[in-house]
């Protein structure tokens, strides 16, 4: 069993690349986040952090009333992953899909250093911005 895992764990990491485009979703599929086709919002979030706790739910509005408009995936500061991260994605209620790599190697970001943070990344791929703290309905439907 051991050597499956160790086997496992050395495919996915040679498998994964900081320049990679496509991203794993957890609920399967990926992403191409160099040519999403549309504004793409990545929020960075932990259950341990308030604010995180009090912007998911606009993040879930703004996907219902602009879905067409933009796609909205969330990446757990954590790294948690499997049933870890589908117990803490239900205990938030975070109704977007979930990448299970931090995507931020793409545009040579460094790590999260404060939560929640946000990345705006337009449909052709280029990221405009990082939105630092809490967002609100209000401030996210600003960047349609």
């Amino acid at each position: 069993m051991i050597k499956r895992l160790l086997i496992t764990s050395l495919f996915l990491l040679g498998c994964s690349s900081d320049t990679a485009t496509d991203f794993a979703l957890l609920d399967g599929g990926s992403v191409n986040l160099q040519s999403p086709q549309k504004l793409v919002l990545i929020n960075y979030w932990a259950v341990w952090c308030a604010p995180c706790r009090k912007e998911i739910p606009e993040f879930n509005q703004l996907l219902k009333d602009h879905g067409d408009q933009v796609s909205i995936y969330a990446v757990n500061f954590d790294g948690s992953q499997g049933e870890l991260l589908r117990t803490e994605i239900d205990k938030l209620g975070i109704e977007f899909p979930s990448l299970l790599a931090d995507p931020r190697g793409i545009w040579g970001l460094e790590p999260v250093q404060v939560l929640p943070e946000t990345l705006v990344v337009s449909a052709e791929g280029k990221l405009l911005q990082r939105l630092i703290g809490p967002q609100t309905l209000e401030t996210l439907e600003g960047l349609l």
